[in-house]
């Protein structure tokens, strides 16, 4: 399994996040770290799910996906909940 971060900023004005947010969750253990920042944890490679991703997407919109799998990491001002997830999953 992968612990894969999904980053994005939908562009156009008014955009609607609640099939991205759907799609998301549905991908199974995730943790929506920050406004438009997720973790995921998936059998799926950065690509397939960037690929995934761009069906739900405008055309001029930025998405980032980071295989962090096992990375280290650091963290300030996060919930006792959040470092915990973190600590399970990376």
């Amino acid at each position: 399994m992968n612990t894969l971060l999904v980053a994005y900023d939908l562009n156009r004005p008014g955009q609607n996040y609640e099939e991205l947010i759907k799609f998301l969750k549905a991908e199974g253990t995730w943790w929506h770290c920050l406004d438009s920042t997720w973790m995921v944890r998936t059998s799926k490679s950065t690509a397939q799910l960037r690929d995934e991703i761009k069906r739900l997407v405008d055309a001029n919109d930025e998405v980032l996906v980071m295989n962090v799998t096992g990375d280290g990491w650091a963290s300030f001002g996060l919930s006792a909940e959040a470092t915990d997830w973190l600590q399970k999953n990376l």
